[in-house]
Parts: C-alpha cells; structure tokens; sequence
C-alpha cells in the first residue's frame, strides 16, 4: 500500500510500518499545503493518509477523493505515544477502502 504521511506526523513513523511505500508530505514536497489541495494531490500518488488532524473529517468531503484516511488519536505525536498505535494501524490498512476514514487509538 502507498501511504502519506501527514506533516503533523515525525517522520520516524515511516519506519514502523513495514511492508508499505511510506513518504511524508515534507518529501513529497508539500510542506504547507492545505488539507484540500493536499488530499487532492495524495489521491494521485497514495492509497492512504495517515494524520493525526483529528478535525480533517469535518473539513473535507472524503467521498469525493478516490483516497482513503487514517487518524490516529494518541497522546501526543510523540514517536513514542505513536509506536504504541501501530499496530492497530497495520490492521486498518488491511481493510481500509478508498473514499472512507478510519480512526485509530482512543
């Protein structure tokens, strides 16, 4: 599965989830954009976008993007918070479906 990462996310996340294409939005070169433009862009490229905007399902009409959303609710954005989180992850990219938002954490 290809998978963005959220700017809000450490990069370190991509290492933790094995067996995927992870790039951030800093490598992509997205930096800054707006979350419209930005999903927009990643449902060209990915099959998903982790963040942890939390407010992201009020703002943006998912189903009009052929791409799906993954929200993590930790702690904190801690490395350390997130790590405890991914294999919950893992489990929801096996099912996730374009078009849809899935939470993952408390």
């Amino acid at each position: 599965m290809r998978i963005l990462l959220d700017e809000s996310l450490p990069s370190e996340l991509s290492q933790e989830l094995s067996g995927h294409v992870v790039r951030t939005v800093q490598e992509a070169g997205w930096s800054g954009l707006r979350n419209g433009e930005l999903l927009a862009l990643g449902a060209k490229q990915f099959d998903v976008f982790v963040t942890a905007d939390q407010n992201l399902q009020f703002q943006q009409n998912l189903r009009t993007l052929p791409i799906a959303v993954a929200v993590i609710v930790a702690k904190s954005n801690r490395i350390e918070d997130l790590r405890l989180l991914v294999p919950r992850l893992l489990t929801s990219l096996t099912t996730i479906e374009p078009r849809t938002l899935v939470r993952v954490g408390s």
